[in-house]
């Protein structure tokens, strides 16, 4: 494979890249005026909808069976309403920047509740990881620590910790079943139909106000955008890279996620970037970097027979 030559590849990379870095301002964005659980519940349903028409075009919608639907609903239990959801939530009470480098030590959290059940073992490799990535949370609240009083603060750091979780439970869930996704579009399908049903009960439920007057035309577009492209268009992307380039190799891309999110949140929002929080950063992603680190990371993927 020619790398340089493969436009479509070369345009799948850049999107991951660049649109999953882009999701914790467009949350952050959203959450400026409408409710949390509406932002992620509404981006969810819209993913859903062009999911739908897609699948219809192409004349493979239908049923998945009863045991695929429970798979799907645990899957969207763990990774869209506990861990989408509760990040949107908590970008209510602290900056995209925050949420995006906290988010980034979700493989540290995977690997430990993988060697919690059994699924991996220690090296010394993923524990040097794991101190540098606990290294880099002490810079983050170094000189913060009295932010913690805050109790808008706090709940928004306690549902990002919940959110890494029920990241880490779903990645772990696939691993103990040894699931393979083999009709990526129409599973996910159902998990953003599932996933959006309950946020927005979640969102009436649980929203103090939802005058739908009050939201802004930027808000609703951020959420609009979540949704066509955070959701469904980086989906398409990061599946057409995963048939062509490694696991791991494709993993790397979190690292850049991470960079331009916190870039975004200076340059829109003008969000505080401290030197701390630079060095934070850096320790964070070189421990997860050292955590996924492979031989193989820089080879080419052998093509298909």
């Amino acid at each position: 494979m020619n790398f340089s030559r493969d436009v479509k590849l070369v345009l799948a990379v850049l999107t991951v890249a660049l649109v999953w870095g882009t999701t914790f301002l467009g949350i952050k964005i959203g959450v400026e005026t409408i409710p949390p659980w509406f932002v992620a519940g509404i981006r969810q349903l819209l993913a859903a909808l062009l999911l739908l028409i897609f699948l219809i075009s192409q004349k493979e919608l239908k049923w998945i069976g009863r045991k695929n639907f429970l798979v799907q609903i645990t899957l969207s239990s763990l990774m869209l309403i506990t861990a989408n959801g509760l990040t949107t939530v908590a970008e209510a009470h602290i900056s995209s920047s925050l949420a995006s480098l906290v988010s980034s030590m979700s493989p540290i959290m995977v690997l430990i509740g993988s060697v919690v059940f059994g699924l991996e073992k220690f090296s010394y490799r993923s524990v040097i990881g794991i101190l540098f990535g606990f290294t880099g949370v002490v810079f983050i609240f170094w000189n913060g620590i009295s932010d913690l009083t805050n109790p808008d603060y706090l709940s928004g750091i306690f549902l990002l910790f919940l959110a890494i979780c029920g990241w880490a439970g779903g990645t772990i869930y696939t691993k103990k079943i040894q699931y393979r996704n083999e009709n990526l579009f129409l599973n996910l399908f159902y998990q953003f139909a599932f996933a959006g049903i309950v946020q927005v009960i979640f969102a009436f439920a649980f929203s103090q106000s939802y005058n739908f007057e009050e939201w802004s035309t930027r808000s609703i577009l951020a959420t609009v955008y979540l949704a066509l492209f955070g959701s469904v268009t980086a989906y398409f992307a990061f599946n057409y890279a995963l048939k062509k380039l490694l696991p791991t190799q494709v993993s790397m891309l979190s690292y850049v996620n991470t960079v331009i999110a916190i870039f975004l949140g200076w340059l829109v929002l003008n969000e505080e970037i401290t030197v701390k929080f630079i060095l934070a950063a850096l320790l964070i992603i070189s421990g997860v970097f050292i955590m996924n680190y492979r031989k193989t990371m820089f080879k080419k993927k052998s093509p298909l027979p």
